[in-house]
């Protein structure tokens, strides 16, 4: 007899614990219910819950309007939750399937906000990380979406954002593999030294942090004896930073201009 009542009762709790999740309020909701529904939770904060409805909305009415313009918000809520991985899927399947979707743009533009603010932490002054283990993918990524965007279409109104965004992310880029080359210096690593400073200087060719990357290459062929070379890349820097400190380091010292500044502390 207990017996018999331990397993009604434990069919009872079954029961009542799934019940709940047997119960979809939504069942009969239009595709437009759903979409409003799904909005004002966006709009509220409440981002696990708009893209559960965002996605019951795709499941139930895929060809409509609203489905697409449901992928774009998923993707915006996936972003404001942090969700940078989910963020950026979301956004590339939405320009795979609607490449000439009006709010296109857009979509290139939170693909990368979302990869630019996951690298915040890669340049900014709050982490102890030493930069030199760091990943700057996202910031490359962050860059070439911003890159597509200005390219694709100059006239939107998220371009001007967007390039500022890319000045910003050329020399943090530059930086990051300045400090590399720095790296590698104190360490006496020549060869390595000059390897990254060259990459900064050929695909950031703009960016103020070439003129510290400049003086390593200045330093690197000199400490491998190749003068031609040296002197090359001097001749580039006094072009080019005609008034840098590094290049006035040294006057009235008994050694050479580059040789002032010692990365081996």
């Amino acid at each position: 007899m207990r017996s018999s009542l331990a397993v009604f009762l434990a069919l009872c709790l079954t029961a009542c614990g799934l019940l709940p999740e047997q119960i979809d309020e939504t069942k009969n909701w239009s595709a437009g219910r759903i979409y409003s529904e799904a909005k004002t939770e966006l709009g509220s904060g409440n981002y696990e819950k708009a893209v559960k409805l965002y996605e019951k909305l795709e499941a139930r009415f895929p060809y409509g309007r609203y489905a697409q313009q449901a992928q774009l918000e998923v993707a915006y809520a996936h972003y404001k939750e942090r969700d940078i991985a989910s963020a950026v899927a979301a956004v590339e399947r939405f320009i795979k399937l609607y490449p000439d979707h009006p709010r296109v743009d857009y979509a290139y533009y939170l693909k990368g906000l979302a990869n630019f603010n996951e690298d915040l932490g890669l340049f900014g002054a709050f982490s102890g990380q030493d930069m030199t283990e760091r990943d700057p993918k996202a910031a490359r990524e962050a860059f070439e979406s911003f890159k597509d965007l200005a390219t694709r279409f100059p006239d939107s109104k998220y371009t001007p954002d967007s390039i500022q965004r890319m000045n910003y992310l050329v020399n943090a880029l530059a930086s990051h593999e300045i400090h590399v080359a720095r790296y590698y210096m104190k360490r006496g690593a020549y060869v390595a030294a000059a390897n990254r400073a060259q990459y900064a200087l050929k695909h950031y060719p703009q960016a103020p942090a070439n003129e510290e990357g400049l003086l390593l290459l200045v330093q690197a062929y000199d400490k491998l004896g190749m003068t031609d070379l040296r002197n090359d890349a001097e001749r580039v820097m006094r072009t080019n930073f005609s008034g840098s400190k590094y290049l006035s380091g040294g006057a009235g010292g008994n050694k050479p201009w580059w040789q002032f500044w010692n990365w081996s502390y």
